[in-house]
């Protein structure tokens, strides 16, 4: 059974760069490198409610096809302000891949996706399904 999202991996070819881009808009500096910090071929974050990981992996290991257009699939992190944070995403080089998109009948689903300079997609949205998952684990 799938029980949560644990990792998620993206690919650069120069993953200096990458881990400075996404320190710069994370705001926090990558925890793990190997195999040195000098000269990466991985580093992690971990950053969220959940401490999610996000991890940046060499684009000479993948075992598919690494471009710099958008790929791979999409995945959506929960942010509050929908707007500012696509703002900070651009602001930070990103290319907007998909604008602002309400999901449902005014149910409060809002989605937008970036594609970062190393060709990774980027998905954020509003997700009132997240936030009522965190007010019951504070409440629990």
């Amino acid at each position: 059974m799938l029980r949560g999202l644990a990792t998620v991996s993206f690919y650069a070819a120069d993953v200096k760069a990458a881990r400075a881009w996404y320190e710069d808009l994370l705001g926090i500096e990558a925890y793990y490198a190997v195999p040195s910090a000098e000269d990466p071929a991985y580093v992690e974050f971990r950053f969220g409610d959940f401490q999610c990981e996000l991890g940046i992996i060499d684009a000479k290991y993948a075992t598919h096809q690494v471009t710099t257009g958008p790929a791979g699939a999409v995945v959506y992190w929960h942010v509050d302000d929908l707007e500012a944070e696509l703002q900070h995403l651009l602001a930070h080089g990103a290319t907007l891949q998909d604008p602002i998109t309400e999901r449902g009948n005014n149910t409060g689903f809002r989605t937008a996706a970036v594609v970062d300079p190393f060709g990774n997609l980027i998905g954020i949205m509003n997700n009132p399904h997240y936030l009522e998952i965190l007010e019951d684990l504070k409440t629990a």
